[in-house]
């Protein structure tokens, strides 16, 4: 399902690090809500610290594929395009 929200863009850091990690794949496999509540909470920390703490926990739950924003969670085969 399209989102309906405004929809965050991805900043060059952050496309940077998933292609780095070899984790886009992983990233585009998530629902579009997801993609945009991962980049929104990135961009929206004051501190740069804080946006490379989020970061790297995006990057670590895109490898494990379990996890979304510190829940536990199972992509299901509707989710992959």
């Amino acid at each position: 399902m399209p989102l309906t929200r405004t929809r965050h863009p991805m900043p060059d850091n952050v496309r940077a690090a998933l292609t780095e990690r070899g984790l886009m794949d992983a990233y585009r496999a998530c629902p579009d809500y997801q993609q945009n509540d991962y980049i929104g909470w990135i961009t929206r920390a004051k501190r740069d610290a804080t946006r490379q703490k989020r970061l790297a926990q995006m990057l670590d739950e895109l490898e494990g594929g379990d996890t979304y924003m510190n829940m536990s969670w199972k992509k299901s085969r509707t989710h992959f395009r």
